[in-house]
């Protein structure tokens, strides 16, 4: 199997941007245009951030980049029930690695009930566990998503995908991660989810409100430490939440 690193990097071709406007005023692209360029991990890279920073911006035009569908969906996919997708994509220069992935998939928690509804009309559900996605709950689909679509040698560019599934059902998440990135997958991922930036070796790139952009270990991963700092006091927090005129 390969080694994955379909994508090496990413960077920002200014050329017709109005960077005073948005997508390019947000803080990712500001830190993309000061870095030069974003490193990626050949095997995982954790993009993490406030809400607003653009984690999922960055994403989403990392994926129309790349050839997927701005919905969601596997590159053959081609279909739009709104379009919604900002310009950025058409600004980025992904370099590649020396290989070109065998499969790959673009998953948007938001608009993923678009996706399920598209197998559902192309009659692929077989390949997505035998059955309707729209027949299991959010997290299963998800789920099954990941254990019967995703495969060896695939690129996989994944929104927040936490926003479904229980703790047991991210750790899951991390043990296929581990097995396909053995098989030669490569993944980016933006995620809030303590529980997912633990995969073993991951890349975990911190978006700034300012713009910077730095890696950091696990420990110092905002959603891990503010959510350890929680849980050994979280009367502390609500009293400060919750007190009057707070």
């Amino acid at each position: 199997m390969g080694k994955g690193g379909f994508l090496r990097w990413v960077e920002l071709d200014e050329d017709g941007a109005d960077l005073a406007a948005y997508p390019f005023a947000l803080p990712v692209v500001a830190g993309l245009r000061k870095a030069g360029r974003l490193e990626l991990d050949p095997r995982v890279t954790f993009l993490i951030g406030d809400n607003g920073t653009g984690k999922s911006t960055l994403i989403e035009a990392m994926a129309v980049a790349a050839g997927f569908n701005p919905e969601g969906g596997s590159p053959n996919f081609n279909f739009a029930t709104r379009a919604t997708e900002s310009p950025l994509g058409d600004h980025l220069r992904l370099v590649r690695g020396l290989g070109k992935p065998r499969t790959g998939f673009f998953l948007r928690a938001e608009s993923f009930y678009n996706v399920a509804t598209e197998i559902e009309n192309l009659g692929m559900e077989r390949a997505y566990g035998g059955r309707s996605l729209h027949e299991r709950s959010h997290g299963e689909s998800f789920l099954d998503l990941v254990a019967h679509r995703f495969g060896p040698q695939g690129l996989y560019l994944l929104d927040e995908p936490e926003a479904a599934l229980s703790v047991y059902g991210c750790l899951a998440v991390i043990a296929r991660i581990q097995e396909l990135t053995a098989l030669g997958s490569q993944f980016v991922i933006a995620t809030h989810s303590p529980i997912l930036l633990a995969v073993p070796g991951a890349r975990i790139l911190r978006i700034d409100a300012d713009g910077g952009i730095a890696r950091v270990g696990y420990d110092d991963a905002e959603p891990v430490a503010l959510t350890r700092s929680f849980l050994a006091e979280p009367q502390l927090y609500l009293r400060h939440l919750l007190a009057p005129g707070a």
